[in-house]
């Protein structure tokens, strides 16, 4: 999951080398910390919201395989 959102948040901004993905895992909820440059921000999160909206929909669809809710924050 983690590599999943990683391929697709370095495909949308200009500095892929700056894309990191922190991983914490509680009881309940897994939730993904996606890490971008500042100015790429704005490229990952899109017009209101619907890009990080998209990225938080194929993780949630990707983890139901493996029967465990996730989170995705996105930050820089």
């Amino acid at each position: 999951m983690k590599e999943l959102i990683q391929v697709i948040a370095k495909a949308l901004v200009d500095h892929p080398d700056e894309v990191r993905v922190l991983e914490m895992e509680d009881e309940r909820v897994i939730t993904y910390h996606l890490l971008v440059n500042p100015a790429d921000v704005g490229k990952v999160i899109g017009k209101q919201g619907r890009i990080a909206k998209a990225i938080r929909t194929v993780a949630t669809s990707a983890a139901v395989r493996q029967n465990k809710r996730i989170a995705v924050e996105i930050g820089s």
